[in-house]
């Protein structure tokens, strides 16, 4: 699979990309836990826990929604960066779309697992309301239910892909990397993707209409997560 890293792409295996990703972590001085595990702030507890798919199943039963961290909202975003850009920081599972007046609108997302994470400069090379989706070559032959969609499977309600998908390319290549809606809304706030960015299907619809073909993104090296903007 084709890697972006920075602005250098890498060809590499599947086994040199897990070792590449334990060797930046060991270099940040980052437990090899911390790309497989998501945390959030319990308010109730005043503490941080641990959030992984079963607890974000049970979570998303009761209440019919995610966490309040990953819910849409607008906050305060200082950076360079034009209005229009997207940055996004996988390690805290949060999307920013920056506004005027060093504001951001913040959008919850699932990232790629254990593995699969990546880190770039890409750009919107375009867009597309309810998508097919056509699985890499790797994920069929190492996933039955994606290869009986080798040829593609149309957009709709069922679709991996959701209600939008924005195309992520490197110049005019496509990266095979997208941002885009689930059908798995509980999945946000955790590491699950195959490298794709998920958001909730009325967050991706959001984010589509306020988002320009060529608009920059930004995708942050796991572990250089945001604390107050940048």
């Amino acid at each position: 699979m084709r890697r972006i890293l920075g602005h250098f792409p890498l060809w590499i295996s599947h086994k040199r990309r897990v070792a590449a990703a334990a060797i930046a972590l060991v270099a940040l001085g980052t437990a090899a836990s911390y790309a497989t595990q998501s945390m959030i702030y319990d308010p109730e507890q005043r503490a941080w826990i641990r959030f992984d798919p079963s607890q974000a199943r049970i979570y998303y039963r009761a209440h019919g929604t995610n966490p309040e961290v990953f819910r849409r909202q607008v906050v305060t975003f200082r950076t360079a960066e034009r209005p229009g850009t997207i940055i996004i920081d996988g390690d805290k599972h949060f999307l920013y779309l920056v506004q005027p007046n060093f504001q951001a609108i913040r959008y919850g997302i699932g990232v790629g697992r254990d593995g699969f994470g990546w880190a770039g400069i890409v750009r919107i090379g375009h867009k597309v309301e309810w998508p097919t989706w056509t699985p890499p070559a790797e994920m069929v032959a190492r996933d039955p239910n994606a290869a009986r969609w080798a040829n593609g499977m149309p957009g709709g309600p069922d679709n991996p892909l959701g209600a939008r998908a924005m195309y992520l390319f490197e110049g005019n290549r496509d990266t095979i990397y997208r941002i885009h809606g689930t059908v798995e809304p509980w999945s946000i706030g955790l590491n699950i993707s195959s490298g794709c960015i998920r958001l909730r299907n009325e967050d991706v619809t959001h984010l589509y209409e306020r988002v320009q073909v060529g608009a920059k993104v930004i995708v942050l090296m796991q572990g250089a997560a945001l604390y107050k903007g940048v």
